[in-house]
């Protein structure tokens, strides 16, 4: 049985208040990684040609006041 399938098994397995209290820590887990990519993409510089392209488009009046 792979790692995966364990824990498919055992999240089955929780309780609602248990499922509910993984959910909100996974929740929070998940929000955590996709932070610490972001940063290390923007230090990286891999986000300045879609900055970049999102100013050049903005002073070209391609962009609409939300």
């Amino acid at each position: 049985m792979s790692d995966i399938e364990s824990i498919e098994r055992q999240v089955k397995d929780l309780s609602r208040e248990e499922l509910a209290a993984f959910r909100g820590w996974f929740l929070a887990y998940d929000w955590e990684v996709w932070d610490r990519q972001l940063e290390q993409d923007v230090a990286a510089g891999k986000l300045d040609g879609l900055a970049e392209r999102a100013l050049r488009e903005h002073a070209a009046g391609k962009s609409t006041k939300l």
